[in-house]
């Protein structure tokens, strides 16, 4: 079974095998977490993304965590949904973006990934939405992952996450 849990901080320094980043659909870096994972990662990740991209939104595609720090061996890029009020199928791709990030990560024989809360930056997800999103895809999820660790950037996404959570295992 998989453990998920919450924390507030960098996910460019978790003790996970891998990270996922919500990347655009070129895979060659961004603003926000796609951002910071670049910086961390350094240029090669940008090669490695144009290497095998254009990547999908709902998608998801690995490439190797270059200069993140141990146990980091993989970087997911997933694209998530640009939010267009909700009408547009954007928590189906969310929910995607989960499934085949987890389907990736055992593709590669990962136990453990951190997530960032995809598309609920720029892309403009409703973070409350999206964090329910998460925790009833992962939690539901057949997978070989035992940890899932959900980073949140701010108090505000940490609290989503958590409540999710909460209601989830209810």
């Amino acid at each position: 079974m998989t453990r998920i849990e919450v924390v507030l901080g960098d996910i460019t320094v978790q003790d996970t095998e891998a990270v996922v980043t919500a990347a655009n659909e070129s895979l060659m870096g961004g603003g926000g977490v796609d951002g910071a994972i670049h910086r961390a990662a350094g240029p090669r990740l940008a090669e490695a993304g144009a290497a095998i991209g254009p990547c999908d939104p709902g998608d998801a595609m690995a490439t190797p965590g270059f200069e993140l720090p141990p146990p980091v061996r993989y970087v997911i890029h997933t694209v998530g949904p640009v939010w267009e009020g909700g009408e547009e199928g954007e928590a189906e791709v969310l929910a995607s973006c989960y499934r085949r990030c987890l389907e990736v990560a055992d593709a590669l024989g990962v136990t453990s990934v951190a997530f960032p809360a995809i598309a609920t930056g720029v892309y403009g997800y409703p973070a409350e939405d999206a964090a329910r999103i998460a925790v009833a895809v992962l939690g539901s999820a057949a997978t070989s992952v035992e940890l899932v660790r959900l980073v949140a950037f701010d108090e505000e996404a940490a609290e989503h996450l958590l409540a999710a959570l909460a209601a989830g295992t209810r």
